[in-house]
């Protein structure tokens, strides 16, 4: 008897050491916290964030379950891990709009707003890094989910505030009010274009999805939208005194 307690107090004390030895071989491979990242991207994208399940990003991204908490926490921080990771995209975004110089009297400034919205978001749907992160933005931030509402108080309110604010400076003769429907109906027509795959069927095929190469058409669009929706007023015409005819 007095033989045995000591090798079963060696095997219970080798129990943690293994457990901690597995998770450090794991920890020490940086890309699995990568992957679990890009997973959990393609998951939500394709299929919604409601309908992922923890251990589903765990076998897309091929880690083991207990490793996805240890890296991300609950699934609602991982979601938000998502957009701290692509805060770089909207940081580009604003860069863009800096970049503008808005003057109300150039009819090229209107068009340089909108590309500096568009063009960034295009070109990373177009992108194999950023496939699914533009395709998770377009499907997943506009339900009415506490999830979305506070990545988009977090992330994306300030980036439409800031929009907003050039769109009124470059079109002084409209309110704010109506600079920020302006910019809800430009936001509408560039998710639509990133989500929809209805064009390759109605156009016969002529057409793929997000294609990036209507970005100057998708500009035009909503620049002529604008335009149209928020005209300047009329100049007035100058009263002339009608000359009397010598006699």
């Amino acid at each position: 008897m007095s033989t045995r307690t000591p090798t079963a107090k060696r095997q219970v004390s080798r129990a943690p050491a293994q457990a901690i030895a597995a998770v450090a071989i794991e920890t020490a491979k940086p890309d699995r916290k990568q992957a679990i990242l890009l997973a959990a991207e393609k998951l939500f994208s394709q299929h919604g964030y409601h309908v992922v399940t923890i251990r589903q990003i765990a076998e897309e991204a091929g880690v083991p379950l207990a490793l996805v908490g240890y890296y991300y926490g609950q699934k609602h921080e991982l979601f938000h891990a998502i957009f701290e990771h692509w805060g770089h995209s909207i940081e580009a975004r604003l860069a863009g709009l800096a970049a503008v110089d808005i003057d109300p009297d150039d009819a090229r400034t209107l068009p340089r707003i909108i590309d500096a919205f568009t063009a960034p978001v295009l070109a990373l749907r177009a992108s194999a890094e950023g496939e699914y992160y533009a395709l998770l933005v377009a499907r997943e931030l506009y339900h009415a989910t506490e999830e979305a509402d506070r990545v988009l108080r977090a992330y994306f309110d300030p980036l439409a505030e800031a929009y907003i604010d050039a769109l009124h400076l470059a079109m002084p003769h409209a309110t704010r009010s109506q600079a920020a429907w302006g910019y809800q109906f430009a936001l509408g027509s560039l998710l639509h274009h990133l989500n929809d795959s209805r064009i390759e069927r109605l156009s016969r095929g002529e057409n793929t999805r997000a294609d990036p190469a209507v970005a100057p058409m998708l500009v035009s669009f909503i620049v002529g939208g604008l335009r149209a929706a928020l005209p300047r007023p009329k100049t007035p015409r100058k009263k002339t005194t009608p000359r009397r005819q010598k006699t």
